[in-house]
């Protein structure tokens, strides 16, 4: 006999491919809204009380603090490049998003390489992100090589995480 954690359990199987490609559209949802500037939509791929630490607690809490942000560019695009999930349990999962996003602040044309690292929650049959934090390599002018600007060619990117943040990135260059 089966058990709801049985990995042969045809019904258990169903429910992870449906629940993975569930998590796979998050980030293709996440990019069109920010793109189209559908802040509805935005805060609609996070749960609803998605936890803002010191800003609060729900979407109202998450659009007061990312409307600010997106009005800081024009137009953008961002391009979903590759998508890792891995279930923690039921319920949960984490996933890695890579992702080229381009931005038009004034003039310039910013164009930066991303990599999100996600928590995702099942909350009432549907998957949310739970959090969303980015990390990137680097943020620069489509004119300018990122290395010219010391990778960190947009203010409004802050300042690049990678590829230090990558546990093995330190103990690889340690061996030459």
């Amino acid at each position: 006999m089966s058990t709801p954690d049985d990995p042969f359990d045809p019904l258990e199987r169903l429910d992870r491919i449906e629940s993975h490609l569930a998590i796979q559209q998050l980030p293709v949802r996440y990019a069109l809204a920010v793109d189209g500037r559908d802040l509805d939509a935005w805060v609609g791929c996070f749960r609803p009380d998605v936890d803002m630490g010191r800003h609060g607690r729900g979407r109202d809490a998450l659009r007061s603090y990312i409307e600010p942000l997106v009005r800081g560019f024009h137009r953008s695009v961002h391009q979903i490049c590759g998508h890792r999930v891995e279930f923690t349990g039921r319920h949960t999962a984490t996933g890695s998003v890579y992702c080229r996003a381009e931005h038009e602040v004034g003039e310039r044309w910013i164009v930066m390489a991303i990599r999100y690292l996600d928590d995702y929650a099942r909350v009432d049959g549907e998957w949310y992100f739970s959090r969303r934090r980015e990390q990137h390599w680097y943020a620069a002018d489509v004119t300018e090589r990122p290395q010219a600007v010391g990778f960190e060619g947009w203010q409004g990117a802050g300042r690049p995480a990678l590829p230090t943040a990558f546990p093995s990135w330190t103990a690889f260059w340690k061996e030459t």
